[in-house]
């Protein structure tokens, strides 16, 4: 039989696991939202940052007067030891909730409280000694510690993706140098275009994404202001004078971000243009991502009745009737990765949009779809880069009698022969199925052979000059 505690809450009694070290609030949270099934425990920098926002609370309480000394070591070696996640398995409540993530607060101040009282030598539950509300909660409210959390947690999180998202734009710019002296056909409307290297198409993948990481830069930027001190609505009720701004320097301590107060808490509290913002970003880089993937699906299509330029590591068979079939399954799966996020940032800016005066109830929600957008964005990058990227090959025969065999090298001649001739050579070719070559050099004797290799050169095409 499991041994339990009674606790209470202006509700009622309930008996709670003598084993938990959280309360009767976390409990009726458990109860209350069963919606998808991931609790809180799965973001463990978001469980590292609500005891980083509580233990500079304690801090700042002390120093102020507030808070026994004594009392507030025992509220910060507590919370030392919930950053360390020796305690996530205690933070159980669902990512969507709702109450504006008070359960979530709550959570966190009785496993905190729990814990402090432990080091004290006193029972769990014993909360006139360490009480979650009167003493972990202490100045706060959840309207300013949810959301400073959050956004430390979204800062850190973003550390990981921009260093694997770096690392995959870095694969690519190595497998353009590998590929730099591969000729190949560009495209355009997925009709043959003009020729060019295939270490610049891999090169312009990896600036393409490149560019992502300074809007990364930028977000974090943006949520690096926060309300701690605001307190319910933004007025500072209950906290006292100078709190906010003693809480704040020790958090950007505590952390090592660099946090400022927002400059009015009124406003900063029901405000959620960051996140929308942010979301935007991951959205943006989603669309990118997905883009590119569709490139490397055409061109590895075939392999004998495709493009077949590139070839990607093969990694399972891919039908249970056709022999011998590989499909590109790692760029699908970024493809729907990407689909998701784009998805949940509908859900941000909806969730935004749902706020109504002093506060938006819907930040829940938009922490789950932040979070795992960048979760499921960092694994997407890293299983392409890992799984795929580095293991790409060119098929640079086959790539280059592609180019030679075209119609779109005629474009070439455009300086030379002027557009009206060229344009009923590429007629002529694509009617008779002859080479440009065979009707502008030895047909209609246009230019001479030798006048034909000067243009038709590989680095005039791939980076032509301008010739007459």
């Amino acid at each position: 039989m499991i041994s339990t505690r009674l606790e209470h809450d202006f509700l009622g009694e309930r008996a709670i696991p003598e084993s938990a070290y959280y309360g009767i609030q976390t409990l009726r949270a458990l109860e209350n939202f069963t919606i998808t099934g991931i609790p809180i425990k799965a973001e463990p920098l978001f469980v590292q940052a609500l005891a980083y926002v509580k233990k500079a609370a304690a801090m700042a309480n002390r120093d102020l007067g507030v808070l026994d000394p004594t009392l507030a070591g025992f509220i910060i070696q507590a919370c030392d030891r919930v950053s360390t996640g020796a305690l996530d398995d205690q933070f159980l409540t669902d990512m969507i909730q709702g109450g504006a993530g008070t359960s979530v607060n709550m959570n966190a101040n009785e496993v905190i409280a729990n814990v402090a009282l432990e080091l004290m030598g006193k029972p769990k539950g014993q909360y006139e000694f360490c009480h979650p509300n009167n003493h972990v909660n202490c100045s706060q409210s959840t309207n300013d510690a949810y959301p400073t959390a959050f956004r430390i947690a979204l800062s850190n999180k973003l550390v990981g993706y921009s260093q694997t998202l770096g690392e995959l734009a870095d694969a690519f710019a190595d497998k353009g140098t590998e590929f730099r002296n591969v000729l190949k056909m560009g495209r355009t409307q997925l009709q043959d275009a003009v020729p060019m290297s295939m270490g610049d198409e891999f090169r312009a993948f990896a600036t393409n994404l490149r560019e992502e990481l300074l809007r990364i830069a930028d977000s974090r930027g943006l949520i690096s202001e926060i309300n701690m001190g605001a307190t319910a609505i933004g007025t500072r009720v209950n906290a006292p004078a100078g709190y906010a701004e003693l809480v704040t320097e020790h958090l950007r301590t505590v952390t090592g971000l660099d946090l400022s107060l927002a400059g009015d808490l009124i406003e900063a509290t029901y405000d959620t243009g960051a996140y929308v913002q942010l979301s935007g970003v991951l959205k943006r880089t989603a669309v990118k991502l997905s883009k590119i993937c569709n490139d490397l699906r055409l061109l590895s299509s075939g392999p004998r009745c495709g493009i077949n330029e590139i070839n990607l590591p093969a990694l399972q068979p891919g039908s249970s009737i056709m022999p011998g079939k590989v499909n590109p399954v790692v760029p699908e799966v970024v493809n729907q990765t990407a689909f998701y996020v784009i998805g949940a940032d509908l859900t941000v800016t909806m969730a935004a949009e749902a706020g109504q005066l002093q506060l938006n109830v819907m930040e829940p929600v938009i922490s789950f779809a932040l979070f795992t957008s960048i979760s499921y964005m960092t694994n997407a990058c890293r299983t392409l880069r890992e799984k795929c990227v580095v293991g790409i090959t060119a098929n640079v025969q086959h790539a280059e009698s592609l180019v030679r065999n075209s119609i779109g090298i005629v474009t070439q001649l455009n300086p030379v022969l002027g557009y009206e001739i060229t344009a009923e050579i590429a007629k002529e070719a694509l009617l008779t199925g002859k080479s440009v070559h065979d009707i502008t050099v030895t047909e209609r004797q246009l230019v001479t052979q030798a006048r034909w290799d000067e243009i038709f050169t590989f680095e005039n095409l791939i980076r032509p000059s301008f010739m007459q």
